[in-house]
């Protein structure tokens, strides 16, 4: 296998790997913008519309944990030039379609492979840095992507389908796709994170844990919709549990198990997976519902709203790119992810005062900030606690399990603290409050639920996390 410390080109090579990784994060945002132009163009329903994103996210949440797996497996670089070639080929065939139900079909497809590269993108990286000081530099810049792709993606949707159409948010992963294929099968090593185990796939466990996803993934999509109390809902979750209770027996009684119930067993690995659950529930409710407070109780343009979303993204990019990494460097994991957990909670607090008659300077912007700078600070600590605890072996799948963690921790999240905004601005109209003042109301409960489940994951990771400097440095060097 070759060593990814003698490796010359593994900065050139994982820059090849976070511009794949950026791809699947700008596909989460870009669509959004355009979405009235689709509607317009194949004459979509409100309803059906909202299956653009939907299928996406259904598939893309349902195979993280077996994407990860098969390049556990098969070999990262192998299954992550797979992915992509599956993303790229779906991302055609959603710039050329013309009916709503190939659309749709296409973009399933497309979040299968978007899962896969997703799951294995973040093992490469890790895997091409044994070293503590180059490993937090290296999750630094992949954080750095992360944070700053939304951005780049609400931008540039709005470029592309203004100056052209729809068609071209999809049909720009075409070349760029290509391009990252051709760079990774020259720069990225043949064996990096490959296992050296048995290539035997266990089938049971990967139907039953990816039908389980699949059951989550769509009760929380469609609860806001059907009722979190409805048959629908609770049918869809119950299930979900029923079937993952089934993965869970096979998984104890298969002699290579496509999920080892030893993981569950690494300490950090769980606590970092739940902290980073709870942060991003209360950093995907934040995104969400603030820029509804803003347009709705505020009366702002959606111009000013992005201008607005700019300097906590430009600091929680910038963030996550430099000071993260030298405050990971310096004070280990657990320290760096509970202050920026406090930090992101602050912001948070100051949004929950939601004024009627806020100003963008002083009631929206200072929340802002905290919020940016806690994130910045955070995000690589959490992806760094789960990795750096897990053998090189198992490194796919914990990657597809953070993400999945994070993935399922914002849906869950969104949806939940939306209906708190929802049954709040109820409960004050009922009361004879004013339309504007029940919404700010309602907005108020939801940013302090959502400050109270970043001060959660604050206490989580600070009580439950064991990693000291020396302890992280060790941990990281005696990985195959």
């Amino acid at each position: 296998m070759i060593i990814a410390r003698h490796y010359d080109n593994r900065w050139l090579a994982m820059g090849i790997l976070c511009l794949g990784a950026l791809m699947i994060v700008l596909d989460v945002t870009i669509v959004n913008v355009a979405l009235p132009s689709i509607r317009a163009s194949l004459g979509f329903s409100e309803t059906s519309l909202a299956w653009v994103v939907n299928i996406y996210m259904l598939i893309f949440g349902g195979f993280l944990l077996l994407g990860g797996r098969l390049g556990d497996l098969y070999g990262h670089r192998r299954l992550f030039l797979a992915g992509l070639t599956v993303f790229t080929l779906a991302s055609l065939a959603c710039g050329v379609a013309e009916t709503r139900e190939f659309l749709i079909a296409a973009r399933g497809i497309q979040g299968l492979g978007g899962a896969v590269v997703d799951a294995v993108s973040l093992s490469l990286t890790v895997n091409l840095f044994p070293e503590t000081a180059d490993r937090a530099k290296a999750m630094a810049v992949y954080g750095f992507v992360c944070s700053g792709g939304g951005c780049i993606g609400a931008l540039l949707g709005g470029v592309l389908t203004g100056t052209f159409n729809w068609h071209w948010i999809f049909l720009v992963n075409v070349p760029v796709g290509v391009l990252v294929f051709a760079l990774c099968w020259k720069l990225v090593p043949l064996n990096t994170g490959e296992g050296d185990g048995p290539r035997h796939l266990d089938l049971g466990g990967a139907v039953t844990v990816t039908a389980a996803l699949l059951l989550a993934v769509y009760a929380i999509i469609n609860g806001n919709q059907a009722g979190w109390t409805s048959q629908q809902t609770v049918g869809l979750m119950l299930a979900a549990i029923a079937v993952f209770v089934v993965f869970l027996l096979v998984e104890s009684r298969v002699r290579v198990p496509i999920v080892p119930l030893r993981l569950f067993g690494l300490r950090n690995l769980t606590v970092s997976c739940l902290t980073g659950a709870l942060w991003s529930a209360g950093m995907f409710s934040w995104f969400f519902l603030s820029a509804l407070y803003m347009q709705q109780v505020l009366g702002l343009t959606p111009m000013q709203i992005g201008l607005a979303f700019l300097p906590a993204n430009i600091i929680m990019a910038v963030f996550s790119l430099g000071a993260s990494a030298r405050l990971v460097i310096r004070f280990g994991v657990r320290r760096p992810l509970a202050a920026g957990l406090l930090i992101a909670a602050a912001g948070l607090l100051l949004f929950a005062r939601a004024p009627l008659n806020g100003s963008l300077m002083r009631d929206v912007i200072p929340g802002m900030l905290l919020v940016g700078l806690g994130g910045g600070i955070a995000f690589n600590p959490v992806l760094m606690a789960a990795m750096s605890a897990t053998p090189q072996a198992d490194s796919g799948l914990a990657s597809g399990v953070v993400n999945t963690a994070l993935l399922l921790g914002g849906s869950l999240g969104l949806a939940a603290l939306a209906s708190v905004a929802s049954a709040r601005t109820a409960r004050l109209t009922l009361a004879g409050t004013t339309h504007l003042e029940a919404l700010a109301g309602g907005y108020r409960a939801a940013f302090l639920a959502g400050a109270g489940l970043a001060l959660l994951a604050a206490l989580l990771s600070m009580s439950m996390l064991r990693f000291a400097p020396q302890d992280m440095s060790r941990a990281l060097a005696a990985e195959p």
